[in-house]
């Protein structure tokens, strides 16, 4: 079978997988074209950059949607590690290669020949725009539909997970919320050398900071970021 006819199977393969065949054609077909297919060609190739951009925030709100109602109990700072871990780079990437859409992707000679429908960056990338392409096809209901499917695995993997340290939580919190990274600063260290006291303060932008002690730095970072966290996300 020739290298055309091969991908043409795949992308019919992977519409039966995901249960859609799309209406519109060329918006499927720029879901699985990587912008490496436009290097040195005359005509402007529409790649799925901007799907990709779209699809990240379809995930987004589906991943925020899901983890709210399977975890209603659950505060903000506990639900953002879950969310970020579900719509990463690699968890797409995973994702995409469960659905087998690396044979399905149009790709440069150069591209294909190196391994790319095999590469973490382009199946992450494909993956964010195929969701896109979804919804725009054939609305949120759809793209819902799809993502629950598809992120199934990922999901209970969510939820058994255990759960981040509060310094990574609060900086997945301030990420989520477009703010800087938490900064600390030690304010005192009282004590004999064999038991030193630490007094650390973590401050997040537009946040009233939060003081901890511990015995140790790294101790008394966590007790801060612990408190500011369940300060901020109720």
């Amino acid at each position: 079978m020739a290298v055309k006819d091969r991908r043409v199977a795949a992308v019919g393969d992977l519409e039966r997988r995901i249960g859609h065949r799309f209406e519109n054609r060329e918006l499927l077909e720029q879901a699985l074209t990587h912008a490496s297919v436009g290097d040195g060609a005359k005509a402007k190739v529409r790649d799925n950059e901007v799907l990709e951009f779209i699809g990240d925030r379809v995930l987004g709100l589906l991943a925020a949607e899901a983890l709210a109602e399977r975890f209603p109990k659950a505060k903000e700072g506990e639900l953002a590690p879950r969310l970020n871990a579900l719509v990463s780079r690699e968890t797409c990437a995973r994702v995409a290669k469960g659905a087998e859409l690396g044979p399905a992707l149009r790709l440069s000679a150069s591209s294909s020949k190196i391994g790319g429908r095999e590469t973490e960056s382009i199946l992450a990338g494909a993956c964010e725009a195929l969701m896109a392409a979804l919804y725009q096809d054939g609305g949120l209901d759809l793209a819902r539909k799809v993502f629950l499917d598809l992120w199934s695995d990922e999901f209970d993997r969510a939820g058994q997970g255990r759960p981040r340290d509060p310094k990574t939580a609060l900086q997945e919190w301030a990420q989520s919320k477009g703010r800087p990274l938490p900064s600390y600063r030690v304010l005192d260290r009282t004590g004999p050398d064999h038991a030193p006291e630490f007094t650390v303060e973590v401050s997040v932008k537009d946040v009233d900071p939060a003081i901890a002690k511990g015995k140790s730095r790294q101790e008394a970072e966590k007790a801060a970021a612990k408190a500011l966290l369940e300060r901020v996300a109720g």
